[in-house]
């Protein structure tokens, strides 16, 4: 077949949408290039009340709309418009017989089932947004679309005008197949939406099929490394963060850059800012400081002095609205990333002559105990899980040893607790007055993360020109439990006095009594952190 002959001459199009923005322009457009506009219910009420001439789909099919709108699309007169192929004798035959009028371009938007769900709605509710007959027109013209153009999204309406413009009031087929998938593509996030949605309603952790879906935020120059391509893509949840954010200035995000901004938001996230103001900063996903401050600045200041090596070129998340003073502290080294709920205009003046800093702003702190799913891909297919929206209080510690820890010990290693969440395991995290001094990630033994954290402390102390390792006097947090006394021993010789870890190890009474001989205060949450 010759590109000519597979152009799709549009003269009549149905339009069904939702979302009615961008409508009365596009459907002018068509008007103006000789398309006979069909509709129903509200679309059809914007399109008249725009002066528009508009065909009811009940004078097309001859049947009302009826069942509150169930029902109204649901006919052969509109599915073999859109299905007929005209190249097929019998098919056009058949449109001949039964006054079936070609649909040569099918614009539909579906009913807004997610953001019925995101507002909270009652179970019937979402049932009532649960779109029928769009998918299935969408389905139909989609796969019709050697003489069909289907349009799910408003952002294609201008191409549309544009490529039949281009081709003489036609469509070509590139464009066609291009609308098609979108159209598939949009059905699949759509049917995963409800499917998830009624897998959670109905109490179902693990149903027998799961399905994720999002839409293109962005292209990505490249993935992890050079030689990888990727995308970003957002799930509609709102989730305060780096999918919902506003950028204010800096050169585009990078992949690396999105996945450690989101995992410091969702660290700092776990402080209440009425409690204080809090700073983590982040370095290839992991923490290399988190503090608490009077102020924002002071909170900073003592997050970077945890590890101001590796502070270089990492991401700060603030859990408060970033101020002048704060902004300028920043600016001293070099940071990639700086997330906030919002900034003051005197901070984004600071970092307006830093044009490689990029500057988010979210409006909000994401709940950290909030339920939601998590899923990772391996080879053959993914894991599926719970959030770790895990949140301890004091009330939930369990005393283990003879000393139990001093008001400022409890805070402190409550503080580490949340960091310890953050951290890849095996996790240690050693703090003093509410700042991490040491933090141990992503180690195969929990004692080489004990002397890590250790020996950044003493490298810190010795940079800072004290008298000895801030670690002196710290507690400590381990995400999973000690199985032996061996990496307790370690972050006591180091200089710790508390401890904070879940318990329930074998050996658990052998660590007990090294922490009572040790001196030290131990407590057990009953929930561990991995994070792998």
């Amino acid at each position: 077949m010759t590109e000519d002959a597979s152009l799709a001459a549009v003269s009549r199009a149905l339009i069904s949408v939702s979302d009615k923005t961008g409508l009365v322009d596009f459907a002018r457009g068509l008007a103006a290039r000789g398309v006979e506009l069909l509709s129903t219910g509200g679309t059809a009420q914007a399109l008249r009340e725009s002066g528009l001439a508009v065909r009811d789909v009940a004078e097309v099919t001859g049947f009302p709309e009826m069942m509150d709108g169930r029902v109204k699309t649901l006919h052969p007169k509109v599915h073999g418009g859109l299905l007929a192929l005209r190249d097929d004798p019998a098919h056009v035959a058949a449109m001949e017989m039964h006054g079936i009028a070609p649909i040569d371009l099918l614009v539909v938007n579906l009913y807004p089932f997610e953001a019925t769900v995101a507002k909270g709605a009652d179970y019937d509710t979402c049932v009532e947004n649960i779109d029928i007959g769009g998918p299935a027109m969408i389905r139909a013209a989609a796969k019709n679309h050697a003489h069909v153009a289907v349009v799910v999204d408003p952002q294609d309406y201008a191409k549309v005008l544009g490529d039949m413009d281009q081709h003489g009031g036609r469509t070509c087929p590139k464009f066609r197949r291009k609308l098609a998938q979108r159209a598939f593509a949009r059905t699949a996030a759509y049917d995963a939406a409800v499917s998830n949605w009624m897998a959670g309603a109905i109490g179902d952790p693990a149903p027998r099929r799961r399905a994720f879906a999002g839409t293109l935020a962005q292209t990505l120059r490249y993935g992890e490394n050079p030689h990888q391509r990727a995308a970003f893509y957002t799930d509609g949840s709102r989730r305060p963060g780096v999918a919902t954010a506003t950028q204010h200035q800096g050169k585009e995000l990078s992949y690396n850059n999105i996945n450690d901004t989101d995992a410091a938001f969702e660290l700092v996230a776990e402080f209440d800012p009425a409690d204080g103001a809090a700073c983590a900063i982040i370095k290839h996903a992991n923490p290399c400081g988190v503090a608490r401050g009077a102020t924002l600045l002071d909170a900073y200041r003592a997050a970077y002095e945890c590890d101001r090596t590796s502070a270089f070129g990492g991401i700060v998340a603030l859990n408060r609205s970033l101020d002048t003073a704060t902004a300028e502290e920043i600016c001293q080294i070099f940071t990639e990333v700086v997330i906030a709920p919002d900034a003051d205009e005197g901070a984004r003046a600071v970092f307006a002559a830093k044009k490689n800093l990029r500057l988010l702003t979210t409006g909000a702190l994401p709940d950290p105990a909030s339920p939601g799913l998590a899923f990772r891909q391996v080879a053959g297919g993914f894991l599926v899980q719970d959030r770790d929206n895990g949140v301890i209080t004091g009330a939930d510690l369990k005393v283990v040893t003879r000393r139990a820890p001093t008001g400022a010990e409890l805070k402190d290693l409550l503080f580490a607790w949340k960091v310890a969440k953050h951290v890849k395991s095996n996790a240690i995290v050693y703090v003093k007055g509410a700042a991490t001094v040491g933090i141990g990630a992503g180690q195969m033994s929990r004692v080489d993360s004990t002397r890590i954290a250790a020996r950044k402390s003493a490298d810190m102390a010795e940079a800072l020109g004290l008298s000895e390792p801030t670690v002196r006097g710290s507690v400590v947090a381990s995400d999973a439990f000690f199985p032996f006394p061996d990496g307790l021993l370690t972050a006591a010789e180091a200089g710790a006095t508390a401890v904070i870890q879940p318990g329930g190890s074998m050996r658990d009474a052998e660590v007990i009594a090294a922490a009572d001989e040790a001196g030290l205060a131990m407590v057990f949450t009953g929930q561990r952190h991995f994070r792998h």
